[in-house]
Protein backbone atom coordinates (compact mmCIF):
# COMPACT_ATOMS: atom_id res chain seq x y z
CA UNK A 1 0.00 0.00 0.00
CA UNK A 2 2.61 2.34 0.98
CA UNK A 3 4.82 1.65 -1.92
CA UNK A 4 1.51 2.12 -4.41
CA UNK A 5 1.25 5.19 -2.95
CA UNK A 6 5.31 6.29 -3.39
CA UNK A 7 4.76 5.12 -6.82
CA UNK A 8 2.19 6.95 -7.70
CA UNK A 9 3.00 10.37 -6.22
CA UNK A 10 6.26 10.12 -7.18
CA UNK A 11 5.65 11.79 -10.47
CA UNK A 12 3.82 14.49 -9.71
CA UNK A 13 6.51 15.72 -7.52
CA UNK A 14 9.08 16.14 -10.60
CA UNK A 15 8.68 19.67 -11.15
CA UNK A 16 9.09 20.55 -7.76
CA UNK A 17 12.18 18.39 -7.75
CA UNK A 18 13.60 20.24 -10.46
CA UNK A 19 12.72 23.49 -8.53
CA UNK A 20 13.47 22.69 -5.24
CA UNK A 21 17.05 20.95 -5.82
CA UNK A 22 17.78 24.27 -7.87
CA UNK A 23 16.52 26.43 -5.03
CA UNK A 24 18.00 24.80 -1.82
CA UNK A 25 21.15 25.37 -4.10
CA UNK A 26 21.00 28.59 -4.09
CA UNK A 27 19.56 29.02 -0.36
CA UNK A 28 22.87 26.82 0.28
CA UNK A 29 25.19 28.74 -0.89
CA UNK A 30 23.43 31.94 -0.28
CA UNK A 31 23.97 30.92 3.85
CA UNK A 32 27.28 29.51 3.29
CA UNK A 33 29.18 32.22 1.43
CA UNK A 34 28.02 34.75 4.66
CA UNK A 35 30.32 32.43 6.61
CA UNK A 36 28.47 29.63 8.36
CA UNK A 37 29.35 25.85 8.42
CA UNK A 38 27.63 23.72 5.62
CA UNK A 39 25.58 21.32 7.91
CA UNK A 40 23.85 24.51 9.73
CA UNK A 41 21.79 25.06 6.20
CA UNK A 42 21.32 21.29 5.93
CA UNK A 43 19.97 21.42 9.79
CA UNK A 44 17.61 24.38 8.88
CA UNK A 45 16.03 22.63 5.61
CA UNK A 46 15.47 19.59 8.30
CA UNK A 47 13.94 21.28 10.79
CA UNK A 48 12.43 24.69 9.62
CA UNK A 49 11.73 23.76 5.95
CA UNK A 50 10.35 27.15 5.32
CA UNK A 51 11.21 27.97 1.45
CA UNK A 52 11.23 31.49 1.59
CA UNK A 53 11.95 32.62 5.09
CA UNK A 54 14.80 30.74 4.64
CA UNK A 55 16.46 32.99 2.37
CA UNK A 56 14.96 36.05 4.68
CA UNK A 57 16.70 33.87 7.46
CA UNK A 58 20.39 34.37 5.85
CA UNK A 59 19.43 38.40 6.38
CA UNK A 60 18.38 37.85 9.76
CA UNK A 61 21.62 36.20 10.85
CA UNK A 62 24.03 38.97 9.23
CA UNK A 63 21.85 41.58 10.47
CA UNK A 64 22.18 40.71 14.43
CA UNK A 65 18.44 41.44 14.26
CA UNK A 66 16.74 41.05 17.83
CA UNK A 67 14.03 38.02 18.74
CA UNK A 68 10.99 40.42 18.70
CA UNK A 69 12.14 42.21 14.79
CA UNK A 70 12.47 38.33 13.83
CA UNK A 71 9.39 36.82 15.46
CA UNK A 72 7.59 39.83 13.26
CA UNK A 73 9.41 39.19 9.83
CA UNK A 74 8.64 35.33 10.73
CA UNK A 75 5.42 36.23 11.05
CA UNK A 76 4.63 38.40 8.07
CA UNK A 77 6.77 36.49 5.64
CA UNK A 78 4.62 33.18 7.01
CA UNK A 79 1.19 34.75 7.45
CA UNK A 80 -0.28 33.14 4.26
CA UNK A 81 0.42 30.19 5.58
CA UNK A 82 -2.78 30.87 8.16
CA UNK A 83 -5.06 30.68 5.15
CA UNK A 84 -2.91 27.30 3.48
CA UNK A 85 -3.68 25.72 6.74
CA UNK A 86 -7.43 26.38 7.32
CA UNK A 87 -8.18 25.11 3.85
CA UNK A 88 -6.37 21.89 4.42
CA UNK A 89 -8.68 20.92 7.38
CA UNK A 90 -10.83 18.64 5.79
CA UNK A 91 -7.84 16.73 4.03
CA UNK A 92 -5.76 16.23 7.02
CA UNK A 93 -8.24 15.49 9.70
CA UNK A 94 -7.99 11.71 9.15
CA UNK A 95 -4.54 11.62 8.79
CA UNK A 96 -3.54 10.75 12.40
CA UNK A 97 -0.33 10.46 13.23
CA UNK A 98 1.05 11.84 9.87
CA UNK A 99 -0.94 15.26 10.55
CA UNK A 100 1.67 16.67 12.48
CA UNK A 101 3.91 16.09 9.45
CA UNK A 102 1.48 17.19 7.27
CA UNK A 103 0.84 20.58 8.75
CA UNK A 104 5.01 21.09 9.32
CA UNK A 105 6.01 20.35 6.05
CA UNK A 106 2.80 22.80 4.49
CA UNK A 107 4.68 24.67 1.87
CA UNK A 108 3.63 26.84 -0.76
CA UNK A 109 4.33 24.00 -3.35
CA UNK A 110 2.89 21.16 -1.76
CA UNK A 111 0.26 22.96 -0.92
CA UNK A 112 -0.77 23.73 -4.65
CA UNK A 113 -0.51 19.82 -5.26
CA UNK A 114 -2.47 19.16 -2.40
CA UNK A 115 -5.16 21.66 -3.83
CA UNK A 116 -5.00 20.08 -7.43
CA UNK A 117 -4.33 16.63 -7.21
CA UNK A 118 -6.40 13.67 -6.33
CA UNK A 119 -5.15 10.37 -5.81
CA UNK A 120 -6.13 7.49 -7.57
CA UNK A 121 -8.91 5.45 -6.86
CA UNK A 122 -6.50 2.60 -5.99
CA UNK A 123 -4.65 4.39 -4.02
CA UNK A 124 -4.37 5.50 -0.27
CA UNK A 125 -4.94 9.01 -0.49
CA UNK A 126 -3.34 9.76 2.88
CA UNK A 127 -0.40 8.07 2.17
CA UNK A 128 -0.62 9.72 -1.34
CA UNK A 129 -0.80 13.23 0.21
CA UNK A 130 2.46 12.21 2.73
CA UNK A 131 4.63 11.12 0.06
CA UNK A 132 4.28 14.06 -1.71
CA UNK A 133 5.21 16.48 0.99
CA UNK A 134 7.79 14.27 2.45
CA UNK A 135 9.20 13.82 -1.29
CA UNK A 136 9.11 17.89 -1.94
CA UNK A 137 11.49 18.41 1.76
CA UNK A 138 13.35 15.52 0.62
CA UNK A 139 14.61 17.51 -2.60
CA UNK A 140 14.49 20.87 -0.58
CA UNK A 141 17.20 19.11 1.90
CA UNK A 142 19.10 17.15 -1.48
CA UNK A 143 19.64 20.98 -2.79
CA UNK A 144 20.89 22.73 0.43
CA UNK A 145 23.43 19.99 0.39
CA UNK A 146 24.52 20.31 -2.68
CA UNK A 147 24.28 24.05 -1.91
CA UNK A 148 26.25 24.78 1.43
CA UNK A 149 29.15 21.93 0.49
CA UNK A 150 29.50 23.86 -2.49
CA UNK A 151 29.71 27.17 -1.30
CA UNK A 152 31.94 26.24 1.53
CA UNK A 153 34.48 25.39 -1.12
CA UNK A 154 34.27 27.41 -3.65
CA UNK A 155 33.46 31.27 -3.71
CA UNK A 156 30.34 32.66 -4.60
CA UNK A 157 28.78 36.15 -5.39
CA UNK A 158 25.42 35.77 -4.11
CA UNK A 159 23.88 38.45 -5.12
CA UNK A 160 20.58 38.40 -6.51
CA UNK A 161 20.58 34.55 -5.72
CA UNK A 162 17.07 34.37 -3.80
CA UNK A 163 15.08 35.73 -6.88
CA UNK A 164 15.12 31.93 -7.36
CA UNK A 165 12.36 31.51 -4.80
CA UNK A 166 10.36 34.29 -6.60
CA UNK A 167 10.93 32.44 -10.18
CA UNK A 168 9.98 29.18 -9.07
CA UNK A 169 6.16 30.60 -7.68
CA UNK A 170 6.19 31.78 -11.53
CA UNK A 171 6.68 28.86 -12.72
CA UNK A 172 4.40 27.15 -10.73
CA UNK A 173 1.32 29.93 -11.46
CA UNK A 174 1.74 29.16 -15.15
CA UNK A 175 1.67 25.50 -14.54
CA UNK A 176 -1.49 25.61 -12.69
CA UNK A 177 -3.30 28.12 -15.26
CA UNK A 178 -2.42 25.09 -17.90
CA UNK A 179 -3.38 22.51 -16.37
CA UNK A 180 -6.75 24.24 -15.71
CA UNK A 181 -9.55 24.98 -17.99
CA UNK A 182 -10.70 27.69 -15.42
CA UNK A 183 -9.07 30.35 -14.43
CA UNK A 184 -11.57 32.79 -12.86
CA UNK A 185 -9.67 32.04 -9.37
CA UNK A 186 -6.33 32.67 -10.69
CA UNK A 187 -7.46 36.29 -12.25
CA UNK A 188 -9.52 36.76 -8.89
CA UNK A 189 -6.41 36.27 -6.66
CA UNK A 190 -4.25 38.21 -9.41
CA UNK A 191 -6.37 41.53 -9.44
CA UNK A 192 -6.91 41.80 -5.87
CA UNK A 193 -3.42 41.33 -4.80
CA UNK A 194 -2.78 44.04 -7.44
CA UNK A 195 -5.34 46.47 -5.53
CA UNK A 196 -4.11 45.79 -2.39
CA UNK A 197 -0.37 46.43 -3.86
CA UNK A 198 -1.68 49.69 -5.24
CA UNK A 199 -3.34 50.91 -1.95
CA UNK A 200 -0.77 49.12 0.60
CA UNK A 201 2.90 49.31 -1.18
CA UNK A 202 5.01 46.08 -1.51
CA UNK A 203 5.52 46.24 2.11
CA UNK A 204 2.06 45.37 3.66
CA UNK A 205 0.40 44.10 0.81
CA UNK A 206 0.84 40.00 1.33
CA UNK A 207 -1.67 39.87 4.20
CA UNK A 208 -4.32 42.29 3.09
CA UNK A 209 -4.43 40.31 -0.09
CA UNK A 210 -4.90 36.75 1.36
CA UNK A 211 -7.57 37.97 3.12
CA UNK A 212 -8.93 40.03 0.48
CA UNK A 213 -8.59 36.43 -1.75
CA UNK A 214 -10.18 34.42 0.90
CA UNK A 215 -13.31 36.94 1.46
CA UNK A 216 -14.25 37.16 -2.24
CA UNK A 217 -13.53 33.22 -2.99
CA UNK A 218 -15.84 32.35 -0.24
CA UNK A 219 -18.55 34.60 -0.78
CA UNK A 220 -18.57 33.98 -4.61
CA UNK A 221 -17.33 29.60 -3.98
CA UNK A 222 -20.61 28.61 -5.44
CA UNK A 223 -20.68 30.46 -8.61
CA UNK A 224 -17.15 29.24 -9.17
CA UNK A 225 -17.81 25.47 -8.22
CA UNK A 226 -20.72 25.97 -10.75
CA UNK A 227 -18.55 27.32 -13.35
CA UNK A 228 -15.81 24.17 -12.93
CA UNK A 229 -18.74 22.18 -12.97
CA UNK A 230 -19.90 23.01 -16.49
CA UNK A 231 -16.84 23.44 -17.79
CA UNK A 232 -16.35 19.22 -17.05
CA UNK A 233 -19.27 18.85 -18.48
Amino acid sequence: MKLKAFKAAFPYTVPVLLGYVFLGTAFGISLCSKGYPFYLAILMSVIIFAGSMQFVAVSVLTGGLSILSTIIITLTVNARHLFYGLSMLDKFKNMGRKKLYMIFSLTDETYSLLCSLEPPSHIDKNWFYFFIALLNQCYWILGTAIGSIAGSVIPFDSTGIDFAMTALFVVIFVEQWESSKNHLSAITGLLVALICLLICGPDNFIIFSMIGILIVLTFSRRYLEKRITNDRD
